[in-house]
C-alpha cells in the first residue's frame, strides 16, 4: 500500500482532522511497511525502544486484543483511534483505552485494582522521561547538560501523586475512574506528548528501510510546544537559563520533580527557569540570598532538610523587604520527597509571601503561608534554620512538609520565572552618568544598610550637576 492509499484510508476516518490524517497515514505507512495492516512484531520493533516496555504491552493489548482473542495485525482505523483517544479523547474514550490496555472488558470495569492503574500511569511517566532523553530537545539539553538526571524512584513518586485521588480504594469503580481522568490535566499532557512522539517517528534518512536497528528520530515537538489539531501544548520541561558559567550544577532536582513543579505553575511561567541562588554556589548566607532574589520577579524556592525531605513553594510576586504579607492566590507550597504533593491556595487569607530583615519588632526571615511563628514555610534570617507548621490555613490540603516542625536545611536553591521586572534604567528613570550621581545607584544596598541601622556617610556629598 503506497502513501496515497494510506492517506485515502485515513481520510475515511471521519474522526480525524486533516492534520491528524497526515500524521496517522504517515505513521501507519511506516509501521505497516506499505501494507494495509500492521503486524504486532513490526510495531514492537518501531516503538519498542521509545518507551517503557510495560506501556508497549498495554498499547499492544489495545491494538491487537486480549490473549484469547488476540489478532496478529491491526488496521488503520484502530490505529488512528488510539492516537485520537490518547491525544484529545473524551473521558469515555480514555477510560476505554485504559481498560482495554489493562486487559479489562466493559463488563469488568467496576473492580479495577488501584495498583494496576498506578502502574499504568507510571509507564506513561517513565516513557515521557525516556522520550525526553531520546528527542534530546533544547529544553532537555539545558538541564541534562548541567548534570540533571531522571531517577526511577521519582518517576514512581510522580505517578503516585497523579493517582493519589484513587488511593483510598483497593479497587476502583468506573465512575471514580471517570472523575479522576476528568481532572487529570497533567496526565493528559503526558499522554499527548508520548503519543505525538510515537506517531511522528519518521526516517531521518529516506533511504533507510528498517528502523529497528537504528534509533528512530521524531519531529522535535518539545522544542517549544507540541501541536495537535491546531492547538498548542506547552512543554512541561522549562528551558534552564543562567548556568552557562557553571559546568556541573549541584541541583537537588531531577527532571521528574522539575516537571511536577512546572506543570502546576501558571502557564506564562512554564517556559523558562532562571537560576538565582544555590547554597552550594553562593554560600550559606541569608543576606546573599536576599540580594539574589529581591526584585527578580516570580520564583520557585526548593530546599532539603537534614532528614532528606525536599519541599518548597511558588512565589508569584516580586520578593521585596517589608513588614507585611503580600502575593496572590496563584501561590502554592509543594513537597517532592518522600512524596510529591501540591498545596494550592484556600482563599482564607492573603498570607502568601513575607520577607524582612534587621527589624526589632517584626520577625526576620522569609515566610510563605500561615502566620508568624506558625508558617507553612519559614526560613529564619539566621541561615540554615526554619520551620513548617503542622497546619496552615493559607494552603489547601496542607501537611507539615519537613520531617520535624523545626528543621535545619542542608541545601537551598531559588529559580526565577519569566522575565525579571524592569530596572530603573529600563523604566526610563535617571541613570548614573546622565545628570545623576553614583550615590543614586545601588538602591537595594542602600535600603539594606538603612534597615540594618547603618548610616550612609556619603549621603549629601554630591558634586554640583553639570550645566
Amino acid at each position: 500500500m503506497g502513501v496515497n492509499s494510506s492517506k485515502k484510508l485515513a481520510a475515511k476516518c471521519s474522526f480525524l482532522s486533516k492534520d491528524e490524517q497526515l500524521i496517522v497515514s504517515n505513521s501507519f505507512k511506516l509501521a505497516s511497511k506499505n501494507s494495509e495492516r500492521i503486524k504486532e512484531d513490526e510495531l514492537t520493533k518501531l516503538w519498542g525502544s521509545q518507551m517503557d516496555a510495560r506501556l508497549l504491552q498495554y498499547i499492544n493489548n489495545y491494538l491487537f486484543g486480549r490473549a484469547e482473542q488476540r489478532m496478529t495485525t491491526v488496521d488503520l482505523e484502530r490505529f488512528a483511534e488510539l492516537f485520537v483517544f490518547c491525544t484529545r479523547g473524551t473521558v469515555d474514550e480514555k477510560v476505554k483505552v485504559l481498560l482495554t490496555s489493562l486487559g479489562k472488558s466493559e463488563e469488568e470495569c467496576n473492580d479495577i485494582p488501584y495498583n494496576l492503574v498506578k502502574e499504568y500511569v507510571e509507564t506513561i511517566v517513565s516513557s515521557y522521561m525516556k522520550i525526553q532523553k531520546l528527542s534530546n530537545s533544547k529544553h532537555y539539553k539545558s538541564w541534562a547538560g548541567k548534570g540533571c538526571s531522571t531517577h526511577t524512584q521519582n518517576s514512581q513518586r510522580l505517578a503516585e501523586s497523579l493517582t493519589r485521588d484513587l488511593a483510598g480504594d483497593s479497587v476502583i469503580s468506573r465512575r471514580l475512574l471517570e472523575t479522576w481522568l476528568q481532572g487529570s490535566t497533567v496526565l493528559g499532557q503526558l499522554l499527548l506528548f508520548v503519543f505525538m512522539h510515537l506517531y511522528n517517528i519518521s526516517h531521518k534518512d529516506k533511504s533507510a528501510a528498517v528502523l529497528s536497528e537504528k534509533q528512530p528520530t521524531s519531529i522535535e515537538a518539545d522544542q517549544s510546544s507540541v501541536e495537535s489539531d491546531g492547538t498548542k501544548e506547552r512543554s512541561l520541561v522549562p528551558y534552564c537559563r543562567g548556568l552557562d558559567l557553571i559546568p556541573s550544577y549541584p541541583s537537588i532536582l531531577d527532571l521528574n520533580q522539575i516537571v511536577f513543579i512546572n506543570a502546576h505553575l501558571p502557564q506564562q511561567y512554564q517556559v523558562e527557569w532562571r537560576f538565582l541562588f544555590s547554597s552550594e554556589i553562593h554560600g550559606e548566607s541569608f543576606s546573599t540570598l536576599i540580594g539574589r532574589i529581591v526584585n527578580q520577579g516570580p520564583s520557585v524556592i526548593v530546599l532539603e532538610d537534614r532528614s532528606g525531605y525536599v519541599f518548597g513553594g511558588f512565589a508569584p510576586a516580586n520578593w521585596t523587604l517589608g513588614p507585611n504579607f503580600f502575593g496572590d492566590d496563584s501561590s502554592f507550597l509543594f513537597t517532592l520527597s518522600p512524596r510529591m504533593r501540591i498545596f494550592p491556595s484556600t482563599g482564607y487569607n492573603q498570607h502568601f509571601q513575607y520577607l524582612n530583615l534587621h527589624q526589632q519588632t517584626m520577625p526576620n526571615g522569609l515566610a510563605m503561608g500561615g502566620q508568624h511563628n506558625f508558617c507553612g514555610l519559614w526560613l529564619d534570617a539566621e541561615y540554615g534554620k526554619g520551620h513548617s507548621s503542622e497546619s496552615c490555613t493559607t494552603f489547601s490540603g496542607y501537611q507539615q512538609m519537613s520531617h520535624t516542625k523545626e528543621f535545619h536545611f542542608r541545601h537551598l536553591e531559588v529559580w526565577g520565572l519569566g522575565q525579571p521586572p524592569p530596572t530603573p534604567q529600563e523604566r526610563g528613570e535617571r541613570v548614573i552618568g546622565k545628570g545623576g550621581s553614583i550615590l543614586d545607584g545601588n538602591a537595594e544596598s542602600k535600603a539594606m544598610l538603612k534597615m540594618a541601622g547603618k548610616t550612609i556617610h556619603s549621603e549629601g556629598l554630591r558634586e554640583p550637576p553639570n550645566t
